[in-house]
């Protein structure tokens, strides 16, 4: 029942990707709306799989790759599905949704049987420090595509392209405002994610902080984002820089969830 779930909501979450790439280019209110119903759709079967691989598993289902890379798309959709209730942009759907499908097929190529949980995981913090952590990247995802947003309606808007998609991509005020807000709902659950994350491996192995691979990368991605906030709130950087920075900002942390666990030997990796 587990593997139908993940399927059908891979294929819910395939077509929403089309049918966004689609709406990127030739859009309309109906493919809009069709968009969001298939991520809808998506996002309830989606839901229903990790709810039953918690049951099966009893713990929360993030400590595989497979798991992991599901749970982290699962975050995004959340994320961008706030963030529509509230501006009512759907075009930003292609921009997001693509990345969502792709964290989905990478799942759906990993190993999915359900394993104990090694002792060093059979912890309260798990569940509090990973879930913070993939919430906190999840809103740094949705920047990333506003961020993409903004570059291509600056571009428009230099090269005086005002038909087409500048008129239906959001104002760059907009688009800033709107990736100020993920940035500054993201930091916190990554500081407190970093937080927890070490009060933990002091529980679990007698130091706060070991120089692990990820623990590294982990707070590169930190100082990233806390660099684009003091430089937004001190230098008064906006636009485009800061749009820059939140894809640099996504790109590293990618790495840091696929790259570091196959390039590194890290005590973080997945199981």
């Amino acid at each position: 029942m587990g593997t139908i779930l993940f399927e059908l909501g891979l294929t819910f979450y395939f077509a929403a990707a089309i049918i966004s790439t689609v709406d990127l280019f030739m859009g309309s209110r109906a493919s809009s709306r069709l968009m969001l119903l298939a991520a809808g759709a998506g996002f309830v079967i989606h839901t229903s799989s990790i709810v039953y691989r918690y049951f099966a598993a009893g713990h929360i289902p993030i400590s595989s790759m497979h798991e992991a890379s599901s749970f982290f798309a699962w975050c995004v959709v959340l994320i961008f599905f706030l963030l529509e209730y509230r501006y009512k942009i759907g075009i930003m759907g292609s921009f997001v949704l693509p990345v969502v499908f792709l964290l989905m097929l990478s799942s759906s190529f990993l190993p999915r049987e359900i394993r104990p949980l090694s002792p060093v995981l059979q912890s309260y913090w798990f569940g509090i420090h990973t879930f913070l952590a993939f919430l906190g990247n999840a809103a740094f995802a949705v920047a990333f595509g506003l961020g993409i947003m903004y570059l291509l309606q600056e571009r428009n808007l230099k090269a005086h392209h005002l038909h087409g998609l500048f008129q239906r991509l959001p104002s760059l005020q907009m688009l800033d405002e709107m990736n100020n807000t993920m940035i500054n709902f993201g930091f916190p659950l990554l500081t407190c994610a970093i937080i927890s994350g070490a009060l933990w491996a002091e529980q679990a192995w007698g130091s706060y902080w070991r120089w692990d691979p990820r623990e590294v990368w982990s707070m590169i991605i930190w100082f990233i984002y806390a660099l684009i906030l003091h430089i937004r709130f001190t230098a008064g950087w906006r636009g485009k820089k800061t749009a820059l920075l939140s894809v640099i900002g996504f790109m590293v942390i990618l790495f840091t969830f696929f790259g570091v666990n196959i390039l590194f030997k890290s005590l973080h990796s997945f199981q």
